[in-house]
């Protein structure tokens, strides 16, 4: 079996990439250890995918080379793909400014994907392994579960290491380190935090809690919803500023955003000062988050009899909780791989690795990682229209 272009990994980069070389003409296969193509695709968004932002940028994207992805998304922009799913009918939503998604179901728009491929020529083999791949001639030659293929060049597109339920392994790692290209340090990124015992047993009498925070850590700052859960706390803006944490970091919570917590107590104390402290918070947080903060912290009563020392430690709880967490749920439920197959040995205009053109990385294995809210898959679809006309 001889193919111009053989793609490892059917997930949306690979997608891409093999309808666009499919269309330039190319012969592709398409190949995939998983049972169904776009798995990561379905279960995105709540099964809705989030599959761009309109207002992706480089600075969106973190990697130890910052400046591999600006050619590629300035030549695929998400005003390309929206027309893309469009031509085909696909209803869409701004659930947040820029953050588009299915209307419907994920399924529709891998429908799409799947019937560009149809129409592109590629094959698409499933349930397909490859046990090694080695240079051959000109080209490469896969050993598979199918038998030896002969390709011209191998894209390999097999994601990182999140959600492990879905198909995902670290093959693309162990290809690039086969083949003398260095992988940074990978991390679980997009991922809720778990919290120590005391804490824990606090998040889950909150659980289901939902309130909008400026949480904080190293350089990183967000103004999202936090979710209080069973295990700890996530919600957007736990899943943002998880890309930022290390072990042993602190976050910097900001329960009232916008907000001089001890201004405002102050004020409040003087304007009417036979309110309770548990009456001011209820009236601006939540009202079991008020309720529980009171019982963690205690110092209710009127807020006459509040001095000045106790009302800037309320401030300090509310404008800077600071909580450090015992972890993150780790592979298992995070979106994404922070870091992947160093960038500096590729090409930014063809994602071909320097030296050797027959072989490529494109998507989530390589070190670039979005942000929460669609521009993840944004790279998905630039780096595989890059790649799929270079081929």
């Amino acid at each position: 079996m001889t193919y111009d272009v053989v793609v490892i990994g059917a997930g949306a980069a690979g997608l891409m990439c093999a309808l666009t070389a499919g269309y330039a003409g190319r012969r592709v296969l398409v190949i995939d250890h998983a049972n169904k193509a776009g798995k990561k695709i379905l279960m995105s968004g709540g099964g809705r995918c989030n599959f761009t932002n309109l207002a992706t940028t480089p600075a969106n994207f973190f990697s130890d080379n910052p400046h591999f992805c600006i050619s590629a998304l300035k030549r695929y922009r998400p005003e390309h793909f929206v027309e893309l799913v469009e031509r085909h009918g696909l209803e869409h939503v701004e659930k947040a400014p820029g953050q588009l998604f299915c209307a419907g179901s994920a399924k529709d728009l891998l429908a799409i994907l799947l019937t560009e491929c149809d129409w592109a020529g590629v094959e698409i083999s499933l349930k397909t392994s490859v046990s090694s791949l080695e240079a051959c001639g000109e080209g490469l030659r896969l050993a598979t579960s199918r038998g030896r293929i002969d390709a011209g060049a191998v894209v390999v597109a097999t994601g990182g290491l999140s959600i492990p339920t879905m198909g995902a392994t670290g093959f693309g790692y162990d290809i690039a380190r086969q083949f003398g290209l260095s992988v940074t340090e990978t991390r679980a990124a997009l991922v809720p935090f778990t919290l120590t015992s005391r804490w824990k047993a606090r998040a889950e009498a909150l659980a289901g809690l939902g309130h909008e925070v400026v949480v904080r850590c190293r350089d990183g700052a967000y103004r999202e919803p936090l979710l209080f859960t069973h295990r700890g706390l996530s919600g957007p803006a736990m899943l943002q500023i998880s890309s930022h944490w290390r072990p042993g970091d602190s976050l910097a919570i900001d329960l009232l955003p916008g907000v001089e917590a001890f201004d405002a107590l102050v004020a409040a104390r003087r304007e009417a000062p036979r309110r309770r402290v548990s009456t001011w918070l209820g009236e601006r947080l939540p009202r079991r988050l008020a309720q529980a903060l009171v019982e963690w912290h205690g110092g209710d009563g009127p807020l006459a009899e509040r001095s000045n020392a106790e009302l800037e430690a309320w401030a300090g709880r509310l404008n800077a909780w600071r909580l450090k967490p015992a972890g993150t749920e780790g592979w298992r439920t995070a979106e994404v791989t922070l870091g992947g197959v160093d960038t500096r040995a590729l090409s930014s205009k063809t994602f071909e690795v320097k030296g050797l053109p027959q072989l490529r990385f494109i998507g989530e294995v390589l070190d670039v990682t979005g942000e929460l809210g669609g521009y993840n898959f944004q790279w998905a679809w630039a780096s595989g229209v890059a790649c799929g006309l270079a081929l």
